[in-house]
């Protein structure tokens, strides 16, 4: 794989979605189908992230999300999750330059705060060294959980309404989102889950309302520039009301014109 990442390409699909958000699931498995350890499988996936990011600004993408480490992966063997810390750190050390290299903008969102000590330096470090960069902006969601998300920005708003600077009756839809993750992008228009399960996990619940999904059986470090093309030309494809008739959003296009 190149070590650039085209930004601002084009892609052959008539609607390109501005953030896609993707579930990488399946590096166990993959691992455990070639008799290695699920670590071997991990580190595949690692390749995979760069193959993926290397499209996304190829397609031009704006904003691309994934799901690294969820809040209910704590759950795991404890020896599993030492080892994904560790390569999360070392992730972290080598990827962050190849992404500052091709303009790509880092962002860690959850808890971060339960991370070791370490392990939060780096990610303030990674992040910071991109914070000025201007092409694809790469969102890892990691200890995230869509429940967690929504319970932070309740509380935002509840300390708020404890020091007299709200009432409760002003809180809205538009007030909440100010105080969830993504609150500054784009909603995700699609949504992407590798590895054959069919459910959303717990990720990105608030802003994932009107996401247009797509599942795939391909395990996580097999996916490749064909797959991430199929689930845009599915995209492509589909009509997104948004709680309008068909009718109305042809209307409104030929409006446009």
């Amino acid at each position: 794989m190149s070590d650039t990442y085209p930004d601002n390409g084009t892609s052959p699909a008539a609607k390109v979605p501005r953030h896609v958000a993707i579930i990488m699931d399946g590096n166990g498995r993959w691992a455990e189908r070639r008799q290695m350890l699920r670590i071997a499988g991990h580190k595949a996936g690692v390749d995979a992230v760069r193959r993926v990011v290397e499209v996304a600004g190829k397609r031009g993408i704006e904003v691309l999300t994934l799901f690294a480490f969820s809040s209910e992966n704590w759950r795991r063997p404890k020896k599993e999750v030492g080892l994904l810390m560790d390569l999360f750190m070392v992730a972290l050390e080598r990827e962050v330059k190849r992404l500052n290299k091709n303009n790509v903008r880092l962002r860690i969102i959850g808890h971060i705060e339960g991370f070791s000590e370490k392990l939060q330096k780096r990610i303030h470090r990674a992040q910071a060294l991109t914070a000025d960069n201007t092409g694809l902006t790469l969102v890892v969601a990691a200890n995230y959980g869509g429940r967690w998300d929504i319970a932070q920005a309740a509380k935002q708003l509840a300390r708020r309404v404890e020091a007299g600077e709200i009432r409760a009756d002003d809180i809205d839809a538009e007030m909440m989102n100010a105080c969830m993750c993504l609150h500054d992008l784009p909603e995700p228009d699609l949504f992407i889950r590798s590895g054959g399960e069919m459910r959303i996990s717990n990720f990105l619940l608030w802003q994932l309302a009107y996401c247009e999904m797509y599942f795939t059986d391909i395990l996580w470090p097999d996916f490749n520039e064909g797959v991430i093309d199929d689930a845009l030309a599915s995209f492509a494809k589909r009509q997104r009301r948004f709680g309008r008739t068909g009718k109305q959003v042809i209307e409104g296009e030929n409006n446009d014109a």
